[in-house]
């Protein structure tokens, strides 16, 4: 059994002016959930020293008790820290587990913390399952939240209160963060990272870790991305990925069938089979996806819905619109407001 201390000689020094961040685990916490952000704060206080500059963050793993917590995996993490009322962070963020359920029922201590001090806390997110904890003190009632996939379902019928969004990466309300599972907790910590320090750090970090700067909170956990990479056949793959680049154009399904040397009824079929959904699907949920990406971009927060379906491909701003209300029940407006 490995165990990873959240400190350990050699670690950056951090000054009394870094901002706390305590990772909060509990018995059968997602290891990833957990390591992800944790390294995501490190490279940017590595970063930041090698520009001659103080470190951001001072992140600590706590639980409801001192020492080795055991992971959903063989690894354990060791808690520096318990967590209790007073000496809070200036951010905190719960991971999720597998058995969310048997994790609410031993973790009672949690959840009364987090009903406690959340009104305090600057920024407090939960990962995956973790916005189980949030949601049983009533936090999320109201609110648009999110979280993996697989258990969105239950956490709708668990709390019919909270407005669950199965499909965002992560969303952001008020100081109340949820995010999507394991690797999205990554995508929120660069997320953090963007606010604090800015798009330059950010973008380092991300390198570093070899992974996109951001997928922007409303992108799709089901990404038409995703689904390309997922294709067998190479010249369907190839052409979803030209499909992706050139949204802005007008894509006819014969002009497709085309590109891809196959009949209209070929391809549709083959295309169907490969990907799980028709053309016209694939390329709505492509150009949904990246309105969705520009309304929650900051750096667009002046750009006109009219400008962002011209961008998309939308044929008009009420087309997208149509789409909006369709799939997610919103106008693009209302959409961008509730990310802000």
């Amino acid at each position: 059994m490995k165990s990873i201390k959240a400190t350990k000689p050699g670690m950056l020094k951090r000054p009394a002016s870094a901002r706390t961040v305590d990772i909060v685990i509990y018995p059968g916490f997602k290891a990833l959930e957990a390591i992800g952000p944790m390294s995501v704060f490190e490279y940017a206080n590595i970063h930041l020293q090698r520009q001659g500059k103080p470190a951001a963050y001072d992140v600590k793993i706590a639980a409801a008790h001192l020492g080795l917590v055991r992971s959903d995996t063989l690894m354990c993490l060791e808690a520096s820290k318990v967590i209790n009322t007073l000496a809070l962070p200036d951010d905190a963020i719960i991971v999720g587990s597998r058995h969310i359920q048997q994790a609410l029922e031993d973790n009672q201590a949690i959840i009364d913390w987090v009903a406690e001090v959340a009104p305090r806390i600057k920024r407090l997110a939960a990962l995956c399952s973790g916005a189980f904890f949030l949601a049983r003190t009533g936090l999320l009632d109201g609110k648009h939240a999110t979280t993996h996939w697989s258990v969105a379902q239950q956490l709708q019928d668990d709390f019919a209160a909270v407005q669950v969004d199965a499909d965002a990466i992560f969303i952001r309300s008020g100081n109340l963060w949820t995010s999507a599972g394991v690797t999205a907790g990554i995508d929120l910590a660069l997320a953090f990272v963007e606010d604090d320090c800015g798009h330059e750090l950010a973008l380092e970090v991300a390198s570093d870790m070899v992974v996109y700067l951001k997928r922007p909170g409303g992108q799709s956990q089901f990404s038409t991305h995703l689904m390309s990479q997922k294709t067998a056949q190479t010249n369907i793959r190839e052409l979803q990925q030209w499909i992706l680049s050139n949204l802005h154009q007008r894509l006819p399904v014969s002009q497709l069938a085309k590109m891809a040397g196959m009949s209209l009824r070929n391809f549709t079929r083959l295309f169907q089979h490969e990907v799980g959904v028709s053309t016209t699907e694939f390329i709505e949920t492509a150009r949904l996806e990246f309105a969705r990406q520009l309304l929650a971009d900051v750096s667009e927060q002046t750009l006109p819905v009219k400008t962002i379906a011209a961008r998309c491909g939308f044929g008009s701003d009420d087309q997208l619109r149509k789409v909006f209300q369709k799939r997610l029940q919103m106008s693009p407006t209302q959409y961008r407001a509730a990310l802000l």
